[in-house]
C-alpha cells in the first residue's frame, strides 16, 4: 500500500514548491525546507513526490472528556466539559515535556487510529462535552483535520479550543479562525534564552506575536507559564514574562503560574509553591487582573477569580472543576462590573470531578 493511500495521509494546505523537488512547510515558523522522501522537524509532515503530506489526518492518538479547568482554561465556559484529543508528535523538543509519550513518537501512517471529522464531533456529543480541545501535543499539527472538523463542530453548537505552544505560522492561525476555533491557550516557556536553550532552539517573540494575533482575530486568548525550578522561575524571568504578557495580550487576559513537576529528560526538584504564588503577585503588582496559580492545591487562593474592582470572590475551583459562580450576566453581583469571562447564557455549569489521565484509543 502507497503512503498516499493511507487515511491519515493527506496533502497537506500550507506548502510551496521548491527547487530540485523540495517543499517548503507553511504550517509553523520553523517553515522546514524537505526533500523528497523527508519529514519535516514534526515528524509529521513529508514530501512526497514533490508534493507536501501530512501523516496524521485524523490519526489520534488519544482522546477523552475533560473539565475545560484543566487545561487550564478559567475565563471560558467556566464549569464546562471539552472533548479532548490530540496526535502524535510536537515541533518543540522541550525537556521537561509531561506528556512526552505522545510528544515524542513519531507518527506511522500504516498503524493510524483515523477518526474523521464527523465521527470525532459525534463522539463529543455522545459524551455530553461542550466542546472540543486539541491539547496534549502541539494541536496545529492536526490542523488540515481542524479545518475541516471545526466547522462541523459549530453547527452541532459546539466550542473549540486549542491547547498550544503558539509556534504556527500568522497564515495558519488566521485559516484556524475562519474555520471556527473559539479560544487558544499559549504556553509559554521563559525568556528567549529558554526557548533557545531548552526547546529546540525556538523563537519566543514568535509565540508572543502570535498571542497577540490570536487576540486582535477575536479568539479568547489565555497564558500559562509552566513555572521550573532552575529554569526561568528567577525574578528576572518572570518578570520578563509579566511583561510580555501587558504589551501583547493586556492586563484583562487571565495568566497562570503553574507549578513544575520533573519529568521526560528534566530531573529538577519540584518548584516550590511560594515560588508560583511570588509569580502571581508580582504579576497582580504590575497590573495583570488574573493571574492564577496551577498544580497547586486547588482550594488556593490564586484558584479563585476574584473582581477586580471590589475584591469579591466570584468563581471558587475544587477539584479542577466549578464549585460556584455568582456571577450575574457576566458582571460581579457587587459592584455591577463586567468581567471578561465567556459563559453559557443560562449562566454555568458544573461538570463532575473527572481525573481523567490521558489514555490511548483501541
Amino acid at each position: 500500500m502507497k503512503l498516499d493511500e493511507f487515511p491519515s495521509a493527506r496533502e497537506a494546505l500550507l506548502w510551496d514548491a521548491e527547487a530540485d523537488g523540495k517543499v517548503r512547510c507553511g504550517l509553523c515558523k520553523r517553515r522546514c525546507l524537505i526533500s523528497e522522501g523527508k519529514r519535516g522537524a514534526c515528524g509529521t509532515r513529508a514530501n512526497l513526490n514533490g508534493r507536501l503530506m501530512t501523516l496524521v489526518y485524523g490519526d489520534l492518538a488519544a482522546a477523552e472528556s475533560r473539565p475545560i479547568e484543566i487545561k487550564p482554561f478559567y475565563h471560558f465556559y467556566p464549569g464546562s466539559s471539552a472533548y479532548t484529543y490530540c496526535t502524535w508528535s510536537c515541533n518543540l523538543a522541550c525537556l521537561w515535556c509531561q506528556n512526552h509519550r505522545l510528544s515524542r513518537q513519531l507518527p506511522d501512517p500504516g498503524k493510524s487510529n483515523f477518526v474523521s471529522p464527523e465521527k470525532l464531533v459525534r463522539a463529543a456529543l455522545l459524551s455530553g462535552d461542550d466542546g472540543l480541545c486539541v491539547s496534549f501535543t502541539e494541536p496545529t499539527l492536526l490542523f488540515e483535520h481542524c479545518m475541516d472538523t471545526f466547522p462541523l463542530a459549530k453547527q452541532k453548537g459546539l466550542y473549540t479550543c486549542f491547547v498550544s505552544n503558539g509556534y504556527m505560522t500568522p497564515e495558519a492561525l488566521k485559516m484556524l479562525a475562519e474555520a471556527g476555533l473559539d479560544a487558544i491557550k499559549i504556553d509559554i516557556k521563559g525568556p528567549p534564552q529558554v526557548y533557545e536553550q531548552f526547546c529546540g532552539n525556538a523563537d519566543a517573540s514568535v509565540v508572543w506575536r502570535n498571542a497577540r494575533m490570536a487576540r486582535d482575530l477575536g479568539l479568547h486568548v489565555e497564558i500559562v507559564n509552566l513555572v521550573i525550578n532552575g529554569v526561568n522561575d528567577d525574578e528576572k524571568s518572570l518578570g520578563w514574562v509579566i511583561q510580555q504578557h501587558l504589551s501583547h495580550v493586556g492586563p484583562e487576559t487571565a495568566i497562570h503560574f503553574t507549578r513544575y513537576h520533573p519529568a521526560y529528560k528534566l530531573e529538577n526538584p519540584a518548584t516550590p509553591v511560594t515560588v508560583v504564588e511570588k509569580a502571581c503577585e508580582m504579576a497582580k503588582a504590575a497590573g495583570i487582573l488574573f493571574p492564577y496559580a496551577g498544580n497547586v492545591t486547588m482550594s488556593h487562593k490564586f484558584s479563585s477569580t476574584y473582581c477586580p474592582e471590589c475584591g469579591k470572590e466570584l468563581i471558587r475551583r475544587s477539584n479542577w472543576s466549578v464549585a460556584w459562580n455568582i456571577m450575574e450576566n457576566g458582571a460581579c453581583p457587587g459592584c455591577g462590573k463586567l468581567i471578561p469571562i465567556i459563559c453559557f447564557s443560562q449562566g454555568w455549569k458544573k461538570t463532575q470531578d473527572s481525573g481523567h489521565k490521558t489514555q490511548d484509543i483501541e
